[in-house]
């Protein structure tokens, strides 16, 4: 591990400490290796309006020290969510207040409504009665707290930390192999990729992109994701061109995303067709994109009497005619995005679409996405756990795009847990992003978990944790 600050991982703003801590500390709710919400600490939870939520505990579970859980550590570790800056406070930002039913029932109350708030009770839970009386930001037992997961800290040293099997840990059917983990701490990135190479390291995850370049090819295996960086075009809908399905439609099939991936970041970044196609169960089967099309594109301008003349796309209406230019909103300091402008300029020019880069700076893209003041823009989000899409399809959308359906499929995937309506829904959404073109997905950064060749067993990561099965894993 590189940068270890704690292993508290409230605490803690280290990546790798927050991925290791899930084998120690416990979520009310878990995620699967395709981001599906599971019973953890929680066993179950409901809404009970739009403001509130209820969850029952889990009876059988105790700390590693032999302490019961309760609903005391919930609001322990809420409470403590709320007063330090931690990755994890944006999780609670929405809660107002808990109410203690029992010791195994919390009520969740929110300032407004969440949207799949159980995807937000993913962050690890705390003992209250291990932190009581003590200054809980500076305390010496954070250097080796306990938990209630399948492991348990055994040994604390300057260079490593030490994990054991957890025999107290609540879920007895679970079956280990792997009865000892030892993580070893570095303080140069040098170091920690060298120690990789001879065998010292099983298992690195990382979202650099010339880790080869480190580490080489020789003696280990990878497995290769998209991770949570998905860059897109909004298209503003309600801007004159932009509210015609045509030119959505030619825009989408004129772009070629490899392209885009293979020039600009070497094959170093995945096409993406829709927001929640990195694995999520919710987008198993479905492409949302247009695809890659010229003679497509052209036809459905023709089609809707768009006429190609001198280099661009023109058509005449109330007795005006004008040539299709848009406006393409970019961060001027990111020179990444600037090149992708570029590279949608040029490959849209040739389909006779004109388009000026508006390269603007970080406070006045800003102004201009949330004012809505853009024809284009090229955006980039860290995607959620939650597999709401309020950010592509909700109220005052990025793309300006809302239509009667959209409204009620939004409405019903917030207020039912039936996983066929969900599975049915967010299909039709994937349907009408193809057919009306609101966004066009162009590509997820790469997150890579490359593992020694020796290690045996099922390896199956995502971004949300590298470990799964873990217990099962031998040399």
């Amino acid at each position: 591990m590189l940068g270890f600050d704690t292993i508290n991982p409230i605490l803690s703003n280290n990546k790798n400490v927050q991925d290791i801590s899930k084998l120690i500390y416990e979520p009310l709710v878990n995620i699967t290796t395709d981001y599906k919400a599971e019973p953890c600490l929680a066993t179950e939870w409901a809404k009970q309006s739009d403001n509130s939520y209820l969850v029952k505990l889990r009876e059988n579970v105790i700390w590693s020290d032999g302490q019961r859980f309760t609903s005391e550590d919930v609001i322990f570790t809420m409470d403590r969510l709320k007063e330090l800056p931690s990755v994890y406070s944006y999780n609670v930002q929405n809660v107002i207040s808990i109410d203690n039913i029992d010791d195994y029932t919390v009520k969740i109350n929110l300032d407004k409504e969440v949207p799949f708030f159980e995807y937000y009770l993913t962050f690890p839970i705390l003992s209250k009665y291990y932190y009581e009386a003590q200054d809980f930001a500076n305390t010496e037992k954070n250097s080796a707290p306990i938990g209630t997961g399948k492991y348990k800290i055994s040994d604390v040293q300057p260079s490593y930390i030490t994990l054991e099997k957890n025999t107290s840990w609540w879920n007895k059917e679970q079956e280990f192999t792997n009865q000892k983990i030892t993580i070893n701490l570095y303080s140069s990135i040098g170091e920690l990729y060298n120690s990789f190479k001879i065998g010292n390291i099983d298992l690195i995850s990382t979202t650099n992109e010339n880790l080869q370049d480190y580490v080489g090819t020789i003696g280990y295996s990878s497995k290769e994701l998209k991770g949570r960086e998905h860059t897109f075009l909004a298209l503003n809908t309600q801007k004159y061109f932009l509210s015609k399905q045509e030119v959505r439609k030619a825009i989408s099939f004129s772009i070629d995303k490899e392209n885009i991936v293979s020039s600009i970041f070497n094959n170093k970044c995945y096409t993406s067709s829709f927001p929640l196609d990195y694995g999520s169960w919710l987008a198993q089967t479905q492409d949302a994109s247009s695809g890659y099309n010229l003679e497509q594109a052209k036809q459905v301008l023709a089609d809707a009497g768009w006429v190609y003349r001198s280099g661009s796309w023109q058509k005449t209406e109330n007795y005006k005619t004008q040539s299709l230019a848009l406006n393409l909103l970019v961060k001027a300091n990111d020179g990444a995005k600037v090149a992708v402008a570029e590279n949608i300029k040029q490959q849209l020019a040739n389909q006779g679409i004109i388009i000026n880069i508006q390269q603007v700076s970080d406070e006045q893209y800003n102004d201009n996405i949330n004012s809505r003041n853009y024809d284009i823009a090229l955006c980039t989000v860290t995607l959620s756990l939650s597999p709401d899409l309020s950010t592509f399809y909700g109220e005052n959308n990025l793309a300006n795009f809302t239509t009667e359906e959209i409204t009620n499929i939004m409405n019903e995937v917030k207020n039912t847990t039936d996983e066929n309506v969900l599975k049915e829904k967010y299909a039709r959404l994937a349907e009408i992003n193809k057919s009306e073109s609101p966004y066009i997905s162009l590509y997820n950064n790469r997150y890579i978990v490359a593992y020694n060749s020796g290690l045996v067993g099922e390896i199956t990561p995502n971004w949300f944790s590298p470990f799964y099965g873990i217990q099962g894993w031998y040399k």
